[in-house]
């Protein structure tokens, strides 16, 4: 029995956890996961894990890989491991187990045995060169997972005040440009630092590390915008949010402590933006979204939400102000989510469903003209979908595939690759290929992966990374090619999923005739047999 126990457990994490797959939240209601969510709860708590370890080692290295913005059920597996599996550091299984506790509770062989207020006293005994050597065992743990610990904040504020400036990139992991714009900006960034970072909020260390190798701290207007948010007063409700989100809030940082720090893991992982349990994927896409194109802009939009609780947005030369809106998709947050997230999405949310109330009831998708008024102006004029609104039914499919293949495909399109992410309308559907609903992602290049396979590396804002969609459509997020943050599929396979997607007009329609046939009806067999079983279909051609 226990063995079943194990195994049902194992199959089921994502109600352990509390964090449903697509799928299961489409499927299930709030009150059903509730249940579940305490069931499995109980479960883990009063059975032995130990036959689990490797499914778990697997879980942590899916997470990590995708260095989510939000680290919190990485750590809770950390610690249930910690608390219920004996680990031998002489196994080869348990060792990887062991590598992933060491990096939150012993990142440094000086960690060992004690607490931060005793680790500070290691730290005032060691020499120039001893510091050098911990920084860098601290700054490979950091790297390793993407995890930090709470040592890391003692030792690099330790750094900071006794003007070991020369050490700072190394306890960061610094490659050799990001070092280089540490040296240009020490003075702004100690400071910043030391208003900053605490030990309760230690994991923004791994954002401003990636803020300074991605260059986005070094841009002017986004060193303004952190400045200035460093004297603004937040909101009430906005704080209650943020505190909210934050888990464990301790009273030694306070809510704009968290807010900035968030801001650091935001603009460092743009693709660890997650959505948690919450239908707001829009939202989600659009924080990563400006985050690696127009970071200023959400610093900006950042510091307004959280001052005011309120934002606007203009639509068709109109204002939009999330305050005086209707009621958006979410009816009760989910708060497992950064506190960038928690500050703008109830807003956004609000400000994206009125968009598409006024966009509706114009015999297309409103997407067509929400996109670029929500996102920005990079996002293509041109706007494809695979369903017409006139006959209701799914109309010219073939010239769909070929206008994305033209939009997307570097064999097809000139050799072009995408410049901006693409907001991409998804069918999601189950394990066995059925019709479940919608869902919004962001194309961001099309590569070949190490197997010489032309592959879609997107971003999803669910963060998962064990979907299946059926077919065989499996979207994996490491170990083909992915960034860290990207999920991806075989070409052919996100295209057989796609309902919706923008393109330039002015360039498609030349190229749409190089798409081979084989390769639209290897796709269109994908989508006829899954959902589009779910409509009609007809041949009949239309202009894109």
């Amino acid at each position: 029995a226990e063995s079943f126990i194990q195994e049902v457990i194992v199959a089921n994490l994502e109600f352990v956890f509390n964090d449903p797959v697509e799928e299961t939240r489409l499927t299930m209601s709030e009150h059903e996961l509730h249940k579940v969510h305490n069931l499995f709860n109980f479960l883990s708590q009063h059975i032995h894990l130990d036959d689990v370890k490797e499914t778990l080692a697997e879980e942590l290295t899916l997470i990590c890989e995708q260095r989510p913005v939000v680290t919190e059920k990485q750590r809770k597996i950390i610690a249930l491991v910690k608390e219920k599996i004996e680990l031998d550091p002489n196994k080869e299984g348990d060792q990887k187990l062991l590598s992933f506790q060491r990096c939150i509770y012993r990142p440094t062989d000086n960690t060992e045995g004690k607490n931060v207020t005793e680790y500070q006293a290691v730290l005032e005994n060691l020499n120039n060169t001893e510091l050098y050597l911990e920084a860098e065992e601290m700054g490979e743990s950091m790297l390793k997972y993407g995890l930090v610990s709470q040592y890391h904040a003692v030792l690099l504020k330790y750094l900071i005040e006794n003007e070991h400036y020369q050490i700072v990139p190394v306890a960061l992991g610094l490659a050799p440009v990001g070092e280089t714009r540490w040296n240009e900006l020490t003075e702004y960034l100690s400071d910043l630092i030391l208003k900053t970072v605490h030990i309760y909020n230690a994991q923004c260390i791994y954002g401003l590390a990636k803020m300074l190798e991605n260059g986005t701290i070094a841009r002017e207007a986004v060193r303004s915008g952190l400045s200035n948010l460093s004297g603004i007063k937040i909101h009430p409700q906005v704080e209650e949010r943020i505190l909210k989100s934050t888990k464990n809030p301790h009273q030694a940082v306070s809510a704009r402590q968290y807010l900035i720090g968030a801001l650091f893991r935001i603009l460092g992982q743009p693709l660890g933006v997650g959505q948690g349990n919450n239908p707001t994927c829009q939202s989600a896409r659009g924080i990563s979204m400006w985050s690696q194109h127009a970071p200023a802009k959400l610093i900006n939009m950042v510091q307004t939400a959280a001052v005011t609780n309120d934002i606007t947005f203009r639509f068709e030369g109109q204002e939009i102000k999330a305050s005086v809106t209707g009621q958006g998709l979410v009816q009760n947050l989910d708060y497992n989510l950064d506190a960038v997230s928690v500050t703008l999405v109830p807003m956004l949310d609000r400000i994206y469903n009125e968009m598409m109330i006024r966009g509706s009831g114009r015999a297309e998708d409103p997407h067509k003209w929400v996109n670029p008024a929500l996102y920005g102006q990079w996002i293509q004029i041109g706007f494809a979908s695979a369903y017409d609104y006139f006959s209701n039914a799914i109309v010219d499919f073939d010239g769909f595939v070929r206008v994305f293949y033209a939009m997307c495909h570097p064999d097809y399109n000139g050799g072009h690759r995408l410049i901006y992410p693409n907001p991409v309308g998804i069918f999601i559907t189950s394990s066995k290929g059925e019709m479940l609903g919608f869902h919004a992602v962001s194309l961001l290049r099309v590569d070949k992966d190490p197997s010489g396979e032309y592959r879609a590396y997107f971003l999803n804002p669910n963060n998962e990374g064990r979907q299946d969609w059926g077919q065989n459509i499996k979207p994996s997020v490491y170990g083909n090619g992915e960034y860290h943050g990207e999920s991806s599929l075989p070409l052919y396979q996100f295209a057989a999923r796609t309902y919706a997607f923008h393109f330039n007009d002015l360039e498609a329609e030349n190229m749409v005739d190089n798409v081979p046939a084989s390769e639209v009806e290897k796709v269109k067999t994908l989508a006829k047999d899954s959902w589009g079983k779910s409509y009609t279909w007809l041949e009949t051609k239309k202009k894109w």
